[in-house]
């Protein structure tokens, strides 16, 4: 990572420290994406280890750089006990339902496509997964972890946001954005739902509190 600027130096470490200090093995920790550099689900046991070493149950996320993830099936096949991926589904934690979905571009962002259309469209669909699967579990949605984030430069409605408002989310994480891209980030309230944008050089590598 130290290819992205000399601020990546040692992340692993400082990362690894910060986790130790302010997660208990009772906590919930998201990972909302860019995991590991492994292009194939076979290379990536070792980074996933490093992750479940630490304390706290933890919900992973596909990213855009997550070429390692597959099918859920392959996933969940890999994953160390500690560790539970979203990907239409939801993951239960106290009275609450973790919900999530990669995202992706969203129509109105600069050189939106054709091509980011499908996908988008795609991802929409997936989310919408996720949050019916946490509404039959009959308790609190959300938090709700994207990668990319769910706005636009202009932060216009899109279907991401209509569903977080249609559902009843009031808290949505996502990361994607390094460097000077987290200049123009929304983080706030807006409708109701509270963004807040958790890219671990935003954070200084640090956890964030979210939620009790």
């Amino acid at each position: 990572m130290e290819i992205f600027g000399s601020h990546w130096a040692n992340h692993w470490e400082a990362i690894a420290k910060a986790w130790r200090s302010d997660v208990e093995e009772q906590d919930m920790v998201l990972i909302p994406g860019d995991i590991s550099w492994a292009m194939y689900t076979e290379n990536v046991r070792l980074d996933l280890e490093a992750i479940a070493a630490l304390p706290g149950r933890k919900a992973i996320l596909r990213g855009n750089h997550d070429y390692w993830w597959s099918s859920l099936s392959k996933i969940k096949a890999v994953l160390p006990p500690s560790i539970e991926a979203v990907q239409n589904n939801c993951i239960v934690y106290g009275a609450r339902a973790i919900c999530g979905s990669r995202g992706w571009t969203v129509p109105g962002s600069t050189n939106f496509s054709q091509k980011d259309a499908r996908i988008y469209e795609r991802e929409v669909i997936r989310l919408e997964l996720s949050l019916k699967a946490a509404q039959k579990t009959g308790l609190s949605i959300g938090p709700v972890m994207m990668h990319f984030p769910p706005l636009n430069e202009q932060s216009e409605d899109n279907g991401f946001t209509m569903l977080f408002e249609k559902y009843g989310v009031t808290r949505v994480l996502y990361g994607h954005l390094h460097g000077r891209s987290l200049e123009g980030a929304f983080e706030g309230e807006r409708n109701g739902v509270e963004y807040t944008l958790v890219s671990c050089d935003h954070l200084g590598f640090m956890p964030k509190k979210i939620m009790e």
